[in-house]
């Protein structure tokens, strides 16, 4: 059954995006008030939400690998996917604080921010898009540049 995926996979894809998204919205977390007020220690909830997300995760990372061989949905192996800590990781973590600390938001969260009416979002929407799309050009540019030089040599 490796690579084939089974049919119920992307209707439970969607049910997690329904539940996390019915979650930020519940905590109040599509707010980028709630956000910008803990980034600014004024509302220390966001810890709370954090917290909770982070026990669940851990909970599954741990448990299910050892109930099951492999992912019921792919049949795939279980497996540590490891990104190393480089240049990128931090200059790319770094941009995104600051992105996250000016809007107030971050792109799980900007997405239930429209699901409870906040129109005005849109603008970090297209920002993190416009952004995203920024960097795939210029990653692909310096792919190029670094191929020229390469096939140069």
């Amino acid at each position: 059954m490796s690579g084939t995926r089974h049919p119920l996979f992307m209707p439970l894809i969607y049910l997690g995006g329904l539940i996390f998204g019915f979650g930020l919205g519940f905590s109040h977390m599509a707010q980028p008030e709630v956000v910008l007020n803990f980034l600014q220690f004024e509302d220390f909830g966001l810890v709370f939400v954090m917290f909770g997300a982070a026990i669940v995760t851990g909970l599954g990372f741990v448990i299910v690998p050892r109930v099951l061989d492999s992912a019921p949905l792919t049949g795939d192996s279980y497996g540590r996917r490891l990104k190393s800590f480089d240049r990128n990781v931090l200059i790319g973590g770094s941009i995104f604080g600051v992105g996250w600390g000016l809007s107030g938001i971050c792109p799980g969260a900007a997405y239930a921010s429209l699901g409870v009416g906040n129109v005005t979002i849109l603008w970090a929407v297209a920002g993190m898009f416009a952004g995203a799309y920024l960097q795939g050009v210029w990653r692909s540019q310096r792919a190029d540049s670094d191929a020229t030089v390469a096939g140069a040599d």
